[in-house]
């Protein structure tokens, strides 16, 4: 236990500094997390192939979609987590890219992301996803060629949800090869997260990064390999800022304090977000959306106040509470965690075909997306478990 001072504010502040040493084990707490993050996402997903917004490649065919009003209520309460959930997992990758360096060294730690992260990507981009998006739209009596999925479509190059194991997989190189070309000549320094104001730093920083990118590239623009270059300035932010606090101890405990605030002020943000988008009128958001992506307005730095406050101060309150109450499991749970990537893998090819055949339902898109999302979550889960503990494929899942 260390007792910092905050810097001109009188705070003494308890942080628990992990000797590197130990730090080689997995952390329960983080696995829980990313495991109910998963199924939130694969929840969203669902939701979004019926949405006017989209997001999602079924909203490429759907036969239905939400009434506004529903949409907007639905937005009300999804949409923020939507900001900054991406960000949580970078977060928790950052804080365990370190140690898995450090154990496996270089070459084996590359190797690794590459047959974990790379393969998966590739085999979803050229076969697994075209697949799945080709019987979607025949569904919807439309016959279309390989090379118009591959290219043809807004999102080129498209994979699905498995984007995010090539952004990780490009971070996660840059950082081996940082660490690599640096070798001792850059020791890792234990740095201490002591004070919420280490965090506003950074929040100031990333709303000015992701606003200046998104002058350029705005918000769910397309590119090649489906990047998500515009919400790059996050998800490094995040990744970033898990590296160099790795060795802090901020992985097994987030320091009570700095959990409250970051709490208080995550859930005031969230409590006034649908509040300030009625206040602007915001009533359609498929119609009014336009500025808050990108270029020089004011809604467009709105927007990227509000993803960087959110994805700074609610990945550090979840990642306390999950260390409060993430602590121990079931069997249930247990095989929801081993089978969390997995679950992530699967949810593009489960969500797709359950709402293909969900198709002739005679029912709207308020009795269909919750459904689809429900029986998604449990088979992606349910599928994932069978994968990883009876197949070789678990090996690299």
């Amino acid at each position: 236990m260390l007792s910092v001072v905050g810097p001109g504010r009188g705070i003494l502040v308890n942080v628990t500094v992990v000797p590197r040493t130990h730090q080689g084990t997995r952390l329960y707490s983080l696995d829980a997390l990313r495991a109910l993050l998963v199924a939130w996402i694969i929840g969203g997903h669902a939701l979004l192939g019926y949405s006017a917004v989209g997001g999602w490649a079924y909203d490429e065919v759907n036969e239905v979609t939400f009434m506004p009003s529903a949409e907007l209520v639905l937005a009300a309460i999804f949409g923020p987590s939507a900001l900054f959930f991406m960000g949580t997992f970078f977060l928790i990758a950052g804080l365990l890219t370190p140690r898995s360096l450090r154990r496996k060294g270089t070459s084996q730690f590359v190797s690794e992301r590459l047959l974990r992260l790379g393969v998966p990507f590739v085999v979803s981009a050229v076969i697994l996803w075209p697949l799945v998006i080709w019987v979607a739209y025949l569904s919807a009596g439309r016959t279309v060629s390989y090379s118009f999925l591959l290219s043809g479509r807004e999102r080129m190059f498209d994979s699905g949800a498995l984007w995010f194991a090539e952004v990780l997989l490009i971070f996660s190189l840059v950082y081996a090869g940082w660490r690599w070309l640096a070798g001792r000549r850059d020791n890792e320094r234990q740095r201490v997260l002591h004070s919420t104001s280490q965090l506003w730093v950074l929040v100031v920083t990333l709303v000015a990064a992701t606003f200046l990118l998104r002058v350029a590239i705005p918000a769910r623009a397309s590119a090649f390999g489906d990047v998500h270059l515009w919400q790059w300035p996050q998800l490094g932010a995040m990744f970033g800022f898990g590296v160099v606090f790795a060795s802090s101890g901020l992985a097994e405990r987030v320091p009570s304090r700095l959990r409250r605030s970051s709490g208080l002020t995550t859930l005031v943000t969230l409590l006034v977000v649908p509040v300030l988008a009625l206040a602007i009128g915001v009533d359609n958001l498929a119609a009014d959306m336009g500025p808050f992506l990108g270029g020089w307005s004011w809604q467009s730095a709105l927007l990227a106040t509000i993803e960087s406050v959110l994805v700074v101060f609610g990945s550090i309150w979840l990642l306390g509470i999950a260390q409060q109450h993430f602590i121990s499991g079931g069997r249930i749970r247990d095989g929801a965690i081993r089978s969390s990537f997995a679950a992530f893998v699967l949810q593009g090819p489960v969500l797709i075909m359950l709402a293909v055949a969900l198709r002739p339902l005679p029912a709207p898109a308020e009795v269909k997306a919750p459904l689809v999302g429900a029986m998604g979550i449990v088979l992606c889960f349910g599928l994932g478990w069978l994968l990883v503990s009876r197949t070789k494929v678990g090996r690299l899942l």
